[in-house]
């Protein structure tokens, strides 16, 4: 493996902290970033909004086994890492909307702008156990398959993008979806709904006009190590 750059280890403290500050995630959940085909820097084992600029991300392997104090369910880092070489970001997080909507057993449609970068349908990972092993981490990947994001049953969610900014904007927009699709439950108006699909959910769903990187700057606000993501 090789090591991290300190540029590196900002950017996985500041997506982290990101996560953490912005309703996204509470005491749980973890992210990384590639470093190259072999190997991933993943966040501090600590809630992602206390991390600091003395905690230091961890290099792990994308095939073997984990580091001493790595989080377990990092296998799913790895398992996608191994199938996707056009991932370079990956956040695992447990936020509100999307652990409410989880509970009835769904997942938010394409119902608006956020909602397109999902069409046509947001993976569903129906066990409730935590994904501690390589057989159940292997499996959320192959069901991700090339999907932008995946939902862990009632713990949480995965995003994975391009590049750091993409997947945290993913995360967001994720949560947003959710928040949505229970406003259109509550409002009877689910079945009845316009869901983007198609060529319509791919125009909408643009990196194009700097989207990620603005979602960045935003959410990365008043951040103490503030800089431009790799």
């Amino acid at each position: 493996m090789i090591a991290a750059s300190d540029q590196q280890q900002r950017v996985v403290r500041q997506l982290a902290r990101a996560l953490g500050r912005n309703g996204l995630t509470g005491p749980f959940g973890h992210c990384s970033v590639r470093l190259d085909e072999d190997s991933f820097l993943v966040c501090a084992p600590r809630p992602m909004a206390l991390i600091t600029a003395d905690d230091r991300g961890t290099e792990v392997p994308v095939a073997g086994a984990l580091p001493a104090r790595v989080l377990g369910e990092v296998r799913i880092h790895q398992q996608v890492y191994a199938r996707r070489p056009e991932v370079n970001a990956i956040c695992r997080f447990i936020s509100p909307q999307i652990t409410a909507l989880a509970a009835i057993g769904r997942t938010p449609h394409p119902r608006h702008g956020f909602g397109a970068y999902f069409a046509p349908a947001v993976p569903f990972w129906p066990q409730s156990a935590l994904v501690r092993d390589d057989q159940l981490a292997a499996g959320v990947a192959e069901l991700m398959g090339t999907a932008p994001a995946l939902v862990l049953n009632v713990n949480g969610a995965v995003t994975v993008g391009a590049t750091p900014e993409q997947a945290l904007a993913l995360a967001w927009f994720l949560e947003d979806a959710a928040r949505v699709e229970l406003a259109a439950l509550a409002a009877g108006m689910a079945q009845s709904g316009h869901l983007l699909q198609g060529e319509e959910a791919r125009t909408r769903a643009t990196w194009e006009g700097r989207i990620a990187e603005r979602v960045w700057e935003y959410l990365t606000r008043g951040d103490e190590e503030r800089s431009p993501a790799v």
